[in-house]
C-alpha cells in the first residue's frame, strides 16, 4: 500500500514538474497560451461570414485574432514544433482552438467545406484563395454605386458612412 502511495505521489511530482516546465515555456504572453476565458465556443466577430463581405469579415477576425496573439497562427509565423514534444502539443491545443474560432465564424455550408483541414493557416490561405480574390463585375457594380451616390437629404455624417462603406 506504501508503495502505491509513494508511485502516486511520484506520479503528482513527475506531472507537476513536467507542468511547471510546460508552465514556465508558455507564459500569458506567449502565442500558445490559452486563457482560462478562452472557449472554442467563442464567436470573435459580430456577424458569421456567409459568402459575402470577405474583406469586413477578414479584417473583424485579424483583430480578434491579434488582440488574443493568435493571428501567427493564421499568418503562418507561429511556426509548428517537433511533434511529440510538449511544445507541440500545447501548439496543437492552441491551433485547435483558432480552428474553433475560425469554424464558429462561418456559415455552415463553408464551415463543411474546410472542417477538415489540420491547420489554422491552411483554413485562411483557403479562405482567402476562395473568397479573397476580386471580381471584375462586383468591382463595375461598386463603381456605379459611388458614382450614384448623392447626398440628397443625408445630412453629411450620413452621406459620408455610405460613401466610406463602398
Amino acid at each position: 500500500m506504501t508503495e502505491n502511495v509513494n508511485a502516486a505521489v511520484g506520479t503528482q511530482v513527475s506531472n507537476l514538474a513536467a507542468s511547471s516546465t510546460q508552465n514556465e515555456l508558455i507564459d500569458s504572453s506567449h502565442p500558445f497560451f490559452i486563457s482560462p476565458s478562452d472557449s472554442p465556443g467563442t464567436l470573435l466577430t459580430n456577424t458569421v461570414f456567409d459568402g459575402r463581405s470577405f474583406g469586413g469579415w477578414k479584417r473583424g477576425m485579424w483583430i480578434a485574432l491579434t488582440a488574443k496573439n493568435k493571428s501567427g497562427f493564421v499568418d503562418g509565423s507561429t511556426r509548428e514544433p517537433s511533434a511529440g514534444t510538449d511544445l507541440h502539443r500545447a501548439w496543437s491545443r492552441a491551433n485547435n482552438m483558432v480552428i474553433s474560432w475560425l469554424l464558429n465564424s462561418l456559415s455552415r455550408e463553408i464551415s463543411e467545406s474546410i472542417l477538415y483541414y489540420s491547420t489554422s493557416k491552411d483554413i485562411w490561405a483557403e479562405l482567402e484563395a476562395r473568397f479573397g480574390q476580386s471580381s471584375g463585375a462586383r468591382l463595375f457594380q461598386l463603381q456605379k454605386e459611388l458614382s450614384d451616390l448623392t447626398q440628397g437629404a443625408c445630412d453629411i455624417a450620413t452621406y459620408f458612412t455610405k460613401m466610406k462603406r463602398l
